[in-house]
């Protein structure tokens, strides 16, 4: 077995803060002054993935939560947490859910197997496989059915965080919260707008 050095990413961190210092002396002393972050944004857990790699996110820009297969389940306290805060403190009025093709959470819904307790986390993902069953199997190409069950899962993400008490609270207030359907391709380093391909009118999303 290889030995893993974690050390080169603590130096990696020195030469980071440093850098930053160098141009900035400033940088670190406005962070400590708080965080007004432009979006909250709802991610898969995977490695592969990264919002601030992908999206060039900065410092203080995006609240970002993640979780297996960016899944909104109603009785995720921690997310729903996430949520509460970043909507009534942080006046956060844009949400992102950001999948990915390729997502092995998604692929492991879709085979059906048993995978232990991750099963109960699943379940949310087969309840949309369950809802777009006949879509699904209308395609042929398996990769293209999960590439297409990933997008339907961003977009279910979508339509559950409508049915949370934030969301319902909220509207009843007057705010108004934009949400964002995001996917990230593999294949080309590209982030789609499920907007713009599903020809979703802004009013209903």
């Amino acid at each position: 077995m290889c030995q893993i050095n974690l050390d080169k990413y603590l130096e990696h961190n020195k030469n980071w803060a440093k850098k930053l210092g160098d141009s900035d002396s400033e940088f670190f002393a406005h962070l400590q002054e708080g965080q007004q972050p432009i979006a909250l944004l709802l991610g898969c857990s995977d490695s592969r993935v990264s919002p601030s790699t992908v999206l060039g996110i900065e410092l203080g820009e995006l609240f970002i939560h993640r979780n297996i297969a960016n899944v909104v389940s109603h009785t995720d306290l921690n997310f729903l947490s996430v949520m509460q805060y970043a909507v009534e403190n942080l006046g956060i009025k844009d949400i992102i859910v950001y999948g990915h093709y390729g997502c092995g959470g998604v692929k492991a819904a879709y085979e059906n197997q048993s995978n232990g307790m991750l099963d109960n986390w699943l379940a949310n993902i087969k309840d949309v496989i369950r809802h777009h069953e006949s879509d699904l199997n209308a395609i042929q190409d398996e990769d293209l059915r999960l590439q297409k069950l990933v997008e339907l899962n961003v977009l279910e993400q979508i339509e559950n965080i409508k049915q949370t008490s934030v969301y319902k609270i909220a509207h009843d207030k007057g705010i108004k919260l934009k949400l964002h359907a995001w996917v990230f391709d593999f294949s080309t380093g590209l982030v789609h707008d499920l907007k713009e391909k599903y020809k979703i009118k802004p009013a209903h999303i």
